[in-house]
This record gives C-alpha cells, structure tokens and sequence, in this order.
C-alpha cells in the first residue's frame, strides 16, 4: 500500500506540472527554445535526416494502428529532443487525452513546458521534482528506464531484409509467431507467408521482463526464462488478480529442457498490466512478459492457443535472407536423412542420427537402441511421411555450447503391423562436430 501512496503522490506532481500555465516573455521564450537539444534519454544525437526518417515512420504506424500511443510518445520526443517544442507538445498533448493513465507520457509533456522556464537536460531534472522522497526518485528512474528502453528500440530499428535466426520456418498450421527480444524489451509479431517463405514482421511492442536479467533457472529468481515456448491458452482477467490486467497466455515454461536440466519454477505467462497504470518498467516482472492492456487486446487475435510459438531470446541474432536460407536447407536436409533411414530399415543407419545424450520420457540413448532394435525386427516395411514443419532456433546454448533447433512436426507413420495419422512429434536436435543429433523426441 505504502508504494502505491508514494506513485500516487508522484503522478500528482506530474500531473501539476503539466497542467501549469506558461505564460512567458518572448524573449526568454526565444532563448529556451535551444534548450531541449540538450534533453536526452541516453540516446544518441539524431542529423535531420535521421529524424525526418524516425518521423516518417512513427507517422506511418499512427495511420495503420491509431491505438499505437507509443508511436504518439516517441514522436514527442523526438521531436522534443531536436528542438521542436511546441510540436512535441502538441504531440504530448493528444496522448495524454486519449491516455491519461501513461504516466511517462504526462512526465515528458510536464518536461517540455519546464523547459520554457529551466534547462531540462535529463528525463524529470526540472527543479519541481527535486522535493519528491527517495522512493519516487526510483520511480522517476523506472519511468526513464522506460523511456529509454522505447527509443532505443525504435532509433535501432532493424533492417526489414533480415530474418531473426530463432525463426527458420514456420508450418502450415503456425499463422503467426511471437518473438521476445529482451535485450531491447520488444515483442515481436511474424506472420507465416507460406511456401516456406522467411517469416514476415507483422508489428512489434514494447514489454517488461523479469527484474533481473538472464535466464530463469529456479523457481523465484525473478528471471525471463530464454527458450522456445508455446502458449497453451488465454484466461481473462475475470479469472485473474489484477496485476494481470485485461488477460493472460500462459506458456508452457518448464518445457521439455528445462525439466531435463532441472530449472524450476513455473506460471510464466504474457500478460497485460495492472488497469491503475498503463505500463511498467523495463525490468520488473517476477518472470512474465508483460504488455500494456491496450497492446495485449492488439496482439490477443494474433495468438492461437496449442499452436503460436513463443521463442524469447536475450539478444536476437539477425541473419541475412541467403544465410537464413541456408541454415533452413540444412536443418531440413538432416531432417529428411532422418526420415529416409528411418523407413529404409537399416537400423544402424537410423540410431545414428541421436546423441549419446539423447533422453525422452521413456529411455535414454541406450534404451531406445534396444527398443528400436526390437521393432525394427519385426518390420517388413514401414513408411513414414512428415509434414506442417516448424523449425526454431533455440536462443540458448543451455548444452555445451552447442547450437540447438526445436521441430515441430505431424506425423504419418504405415507399417507391417501398425499404423498411425496426424502424431504431433517436436524434437530437439544439438550441433556437434559430427552435424545435427536429436537429443529428444516425444509428442507435442
């Protein structure tokens, strides 16, 4: 309760300054204008033509997404930051109308009429914050921790042409992905353009992840777990305390891997915020990926329980479309090796595509040679075909360093004796010196 006392009185005195008056003689209007080059969120300085370009583009998501209030924000202050004040008022001052509960954007309308009266050279300095206890200075850190985390993302925006590795392609069933870059607190939306084509970025938001960075090893950490996920399903906020905001997607972390190398912990879903508040920090989840309730209603129609992946990467690794290709060529040629030994019947041949790591629910390498050997014994032919491939790189090396790949797969399987249609099979497969080695199988 005592924090949200202290926010509460810290939002009044924003909410005070941006309402004052500024009624000023011309000529100190005159001088302060040069001001607000000085204003920086960490960010690097900006040439005219790299802000026309950051302009264009932000002008450009508020004609598509009109609900896109960060695209108002960052216009505010880019256009503050380059000296056109009046202008990123009149930015300011729509968003604030049509989101009253964005505190951050009440703070930088609030800096930009103190700058008609102070130098203003840092998110919040102006000298009617100076007064505010030790507690709202953290929360005046947090909101320009937020701040810089939105215009560093979009000032670095990355190249259309380039393809995120975690993403190597998509099946037929996969219509859209979800990427999670927390590097640079950015949720990712890829659409599937099918016939193998690279994934295609849909949209992108703003999120806050764990209060501390790495990966999620044990229950409470207070760590973003890094992996490939899946959402399982969508609980509304009826159902929910109201930290969650409007809904949550829980996804299914521990998976596979981090069960096998006994990470724990679990709950670890995509939410939205608490409806007193339109956003959070940068880092301050217990784990989750949390939007804002306006940004979580915009991604809600994108998510398809049981099917949308969830790959969430530290740092996002960008590859050229010719090299995304390559790599993609050469995990399906391991994959479909795999398939051809398989039905050929050559059992050896088969057993050598898995690691002596391997493990499932049920055996281990030297099980599933055994029972593998058993089977094949009683085969006279067996035919298998696969389809609705889904390739993820895995944003980790959990394993030795080795590069590992997540499949995603449906199964048709005819034999001699048994037959079977439609089995959802994921595999993950590592890297070593000897190419690509499945280390697990089981069913989705």
């Amino acid at each position: 309760m005592k924090s949200s006392i202290h926010i509460s009185l810290l939002t009044a005195v924003i909410l005070l300054m941006a309402s004052l008056p500024y009624r000023i003689e011309a000529d100190n209007l005159a001088f302060n204008q040069t001001l607000p080059a000085a204003y920086t969120t960490e960010v690097p300085a900006l040439d005219d033509d790299a802000i026309a370009q950051a302009l264009a583009r932000l002008d450009r998501r508020l004609q598509i997404h009109e609900r896109d209030y960060e695209a108002w924000l960052l216009k505010g202050l880019i256009l503050f930051k380059s000296g056109r004040t009046d202008d990123a008022l009149q930015e300011l001052e729509q968003l604030t109308q049509k989101a009253p509960k964005f505190h951050l954007a009440h703070l930088v309308k609030a800096d930009i009429l103190q700058s008609r009266y102070y130098v203003v050279d840092t998110l919040g300095s102006t000298p009617a914050l100076a007064m505010v206890t030790e507690e709202q200075q953290t929360q005046l850190t947090r909101l320009r921790d937020e701040a810089s985390a939105r215009l560093r993302s979009y000032l670095a925006t990355i190249d259309h042409n380039l393809v995120p590795a975690q993403m190597m392609l998509l099946g037929d069933s996969v219509k859209t992905a979800v990427l999670v870059d927390k590097d640079n607190h950015r949720l990712y939306i890829y659409e599937n353009p099918g016939n193998g084509a690279a994934p295609r970025l849909l949209r992108d938001f703003y999120v806050s992840t764990g209060k501390l960075i790495g990966d999620k090893r044990k229950r409470g950490d207070l760590k973003t777990p890094e992996g490939v996920y899946f959402v399982e399903s969508f609980m509304s906020d009826a159902s929910l305390p109201d930290k969650y905001g409007i809904g949550a997607f829980p996804l299914n972390y521990p998976n596979e891997l981090d069960s096998h190398l006994g990470q724990t912990g679990y709950g670890i879903w995509l939410h939205g915020t608490d409806k007193s508040y339109f956003s959070r920090p940068p880092l301050d989840s217990e784990g989750c990926v949390v939007l804002t309730n306006i940004d979580l209603d915009e991604v809600k129609p994108y998510i398809k329980p049981g099917l949308t992946p969830v790959v969430i990467a530290q740092k996002v690794e960008w590859l050229e479309s010719s090299e995304w290709q390559q790599r993609k060529q050469d995990l399906l040629g391991t994959l479909e090796q795999w398939r051809q030994d398989w039905e050929s019947m050559d059992v050896d041949r088969y057993l050598s595509h898995y690691s002596a790591d391997f493990w499932s629910k049920k055996h281990n390498k030297r099980g599933l040679d055994r029972y593998k050997r058993a089977v094949f014994q009683g085969k006279s032919y067996q035919k298998v075909s696969l389809q609705d491939i889904s390739l993820f790189t895995y944003p980790t090396t959990k394993l030795e360093d080795k590069p590992m790949v997540v499949v995603n797969f449906t199964q048709d399987f005819e034999s001699n004796n048994f037959n079977s249609r439609g089995a959802r099979k994921r595999l993950y497969l590592s890297k070593s010196r000897d190419g690509w080695k499945l280390i697990y199988e089981g069913l989705q």
